[in-house]
């Protein structure tokens, strides 16, 4: 500083002064600030030789313009991460590259409990029902086009309803007659065997087995004693006088000619053919 030396701008004497040193010449503060200080990148404004300067990439900053683009949290002594032309603080940073929540548009970082369906991400608390609006997080649910329904709205809302129990059919089922019904709903109303696949038949709105049917519901044959179901041989049925007959068993008392479907003659609580008839009544 004793040298006999001038500014390079302005030839003053530098002897007892301060000066700055630059590109191999020595200038005053005062030509250093107008001529050769750097200009902040934030501030768009000359750092001064006097003021603290921070330098990345060909990029000047005064010290207290090097904060974080997004928080604005001071940089000049942390660690910062440079991205698409801005600077930002770690945490930001890693905000900015975490994937965002699909129900409150915020960041999922690491550690945060999240549910993920189809691409689709969301933090567990977030990921509610469309109906009651309660959180499903990790719980069992249903898709409905951009809704999701826990499985009580979706019974309540979409599942068919049971004829019989008035409950949600939530799988399988049976329908008939267009009416739906669980498959441990639609039983035998005597025996309660499941009737989902077999035969049965219908009475009074009551459904019955086969063997049930037989057994106790069927009427009886007033030829053979054997009831008339409807099954299989015999599935033809004449009725008279609150009597019936399996068709086959429906013959003449005298000479066994069958009548189904002929003309005949009840005597005496008996059937006859029209000639046996005269013959008998006699």
């Amino acid at each position: 500083m004793a040298e006999n030396t001038s500014c390079h701008h302005c030839s003053d004497p530098l002897q007892g002064k301060n000066y700055v040193e630059k590109d191999g010449h020595r200038c005053c503060t005062t030509c250093f600030d107008k001529f050769c200080a750097n200009t902040c990148v934030e501030c768009h404004k000359r750092i001064s030789a006097n003021s603290k300067e921070v330098c990345y990439k060909n990029s000047y900053w005064h010290s207290a313009c090097f904060y974080c683009a997004k928080c604005l949290h001071p940089l000049v002594n942390e660690t910062f991460v440079a991205k698409d032309d801005e600077i930002l603080c770690n945490k930001c940073s890693m905000l900015e590259e975490s994937l965002t929540c699909k129900g409150c548009a915020k960041p999922i970082v690491a550690g945060d409990q999240n549910v993920e369906y189809k691409g689709i991400i969301w933090h567990q608390d977030c990921f509610t029902c469309s109906g009651c609006k309660q959180v499903i997080g990790t719980g069992s649910f249903f898709p409905k086009g951009e809704d999701f329904y826990c499985v009580t709205c979706h019974e309540a809302k979409f599942a068919k309803q049971c004829v019989k129990c008035n409950r949600a059919i939530t799988s399988g089922g049976v329908m008939y007659q267009d009416q739906p019904w669980h498959s441990e709903c639609f039983v035998c109303a005597n025996c309660s065997k499941k009737l989902a696949g077999q035969r049965f038949t219908t009475v009074e709105d009551k459904y019955y087995c086969v063997d049930c049917y037989k057994n106790f519901v069927a009427k009886k044959c007033a030829g053979c004693k054997n009831p008339i179901t409807g099954f299989g041989k015999g599935s033809s049925v004449v009725a008279y006088e609150g009597q019936s007959w399996h068709d086959y068993c429906f013959h003449c008392k005298n000479c066994s000619e069958n009548l189904a479907n002929k003309r005949f003659v009840f005597y005496q609580e008996q059937v006859y053919c029209p000639n046996c008839a005269k013959k008998v009544a006699k």
